[in-house]
């Protein structure tokens, strides 16, 4: 940028100017001009051209100029420049350096002048090319946005992350590495250190721990700058004597090493994993069921809501699981039996029935019981309730609606009144007799029939029915 001292004052003429430029020839003039800038206009005081001493390869638009008016190649924004620069060439004053922009095919071109007076109303107008500098201008004010971009983006990121850091849960803590002194405690690391918001600065990180777990805490700071698998280890807290698990990290920063450590005290993690495990139940497929020892329901996951057809949880809070699981007097008794022995229950064959009683469907149950009366802890049964009807439905469509075997038989034992398992019995025999029948003959059922004792039409028609065969079809 030009200031003061470069304008063309009589303080700054030199000493001797007549013997210096008095024998100046015309040719030196001439390189002198040249020299002076890379545009050289001979004007009259009403701003026409007469000559032009321009570059044909800087600039090829410039070179015709001759016999046009200056205030014509010039930018309407830079007539008033140019007018300037004119009146005060005419008074005889020398005029500070403006910078006027010149249109061409290739964009406006931007020239720096100053005016310089031949004598007889005759001017010499010395212009500097400013494209270079326009260029570099451009670049450091794309360098300069870039960077305030870039600055914002941080300053909004820090921002983000002192939020984040400050309202965390956890107590954080930023020490560094080789002083193992805290440069920076969240409000969650102070609570838990028992020290007022931001007095922790400064202090060293030992202070915060019981003197036992000193040692094994210094050794897993230095294992944490060297591995990223650091497992987290149980530290005992100085004040109050609290438990808790710390987690160090390592990072660099301004060449210096500094640690990052998560303190999340022992009562605190349970806690985080009773609600992991509160939500993997709630969302497991099958049925789970938490009851008192008098077998009410203190909860129950989604699946077993919707299973007995209850509008929520809440809704089944306090009632008797007799009221939907098993048969009344029966399955319960014999689970509880069981993990009053075994201390579980397994795949226990039953029914659940819908919260209006108006339907039931069949089912596992597993079930394992907490606590002991004895000891004067309270005692708690868990269900796990899984649905079986599709298995059984999928069986009677390859035709076993029998049983196969007396064990099954007697499994249908206080599920069915006596009657209906006396005619569950009387069609197994059937059906083993025909398969022993169709297996003798060879599946000939003309054949088969014939040692039976029946006619071929009720063959057929109990082979129909157990599924054995198409009515109709005969191997002979």
């Amino acid at each position: 940028m030009l200031t003061k001292k470069h304008f063309g004052d009589a303080d700054r003429s030199f000493g001797d100017s007549a013997g210096l430029f008095g024998t100046l020839g015309v040719e030196a003039a001439q390189q002198l001009a040249m020299a002076a800038g890379d545009i050289a206009l001979v004007i009259d005081d009403t701003g026409q051209i007469v000559d032009v001493s321009v570059s044909e390869q800087e600039f090829p638009e410039f070179t015709d100029w001759a016999g046009d008016n200056w205030l014509d190649t010039v930018t309407i924004e830079s007539r008033a420049k140019v007018m300037e620069m004119l009146a005060a060439a005419r008074k005889g004053e020398t005029h500070r350096w403006r910078q006027v922009n010149h249109p061409t095919t290739d964009g406006d071109v931007p020239v720096r002048y100053t005016i310089v007076s031949l004598g007889d109303g005759l001017h010499i107008a010395l212009g500097r090319d400013l494209r270079d500098v326009a260029r570099t201008q451009q670049r450091l004010l794309q360098v300069q946005q870039a960077l305030e971009r870039d600055y914002m983006h941080m300053r909004q990121l820090e921002a983000r992350y002192r939020i984040l850091f400050e309202r965390s849960g956890e107590a954080v803590l930023i020490v560094e590495a080789d002083t193992h002194r805290i440069r920076e405690a969240n409000p969650a690391a102070c609570r838990l250190a028992g020290a007022r918001g931001g007095t922790l600065h400064g202090k060293k990180l030992g202070g915060l721990f019981d003197s036992a777990t000193r040692d094994s805490l210094t050794t897993q700071l230095g294992s944490a700058l060297g591995t990223d698998a650091a497992a987290p280890i149980p530290v005992k807290l100085s004040r109050g004597g609290r438990k808790a698990m710390v987690a160090a990290t390592g990072f660099s920063q301004s060449r210096r090493q500094y640690l990052l450590l998560v303190i999340t005290p022992a009562d605190e993690q349970v806690a985080k994993d009773d609600h992991s495990l509160s939500d993997i139940i709630e969302t497991m497929p099958d049925a789970f069921v938490i009851a008192d020892g008098d077998m009410r329901v203190l909860r129950a996951n989604s699946a077993f809501v919707e299973m007995v057809d209850a509008a929520s949880e809440e809704q089944l809070g306090g009632r008797s699981l007799t009221r939907f699981l098993g048969r009344p007097g029966i399955d319960l008794d014999l689970i509880a039996g069981q993990m009053e022995k075994d201390g579980v229950a397994r795949n226990v064959t039953s029914v659940v029935r819908n919260l209006s009683g108006s339907a039931e469907e069949p089912v596992e149950i597993s079930a394992v019981a907490t606590g002991d009366d004895k000891q004067g802890n309270a005692r708690h049964f868990g269900f796990v309730i899984r649905p079986i009807g599709r298995r059984l439905r999928e069986v009677a469509g390859a035709g076993e609606d029998l049983p196969r075997s007396v064990e099954e038989l007697t499994d249908l034992v206080g599920r069915m009144p006596l009657k209906d398992i006396v005619r569950e019995s009387t069609d197994l025999i059937e059906r083993l007799c025909i398969e022993a029948a169709l297996l003798y003959t060879s599946d000939n059922r003309a054949s088969a029939a014939e040692i039976l004792g029946l006619s071929r039409q009720s063959l057929y028609s109990k082979l129909n029915r157990y599924g054995l065969g198409k009515q109709g079809e005969e191997t002979r």
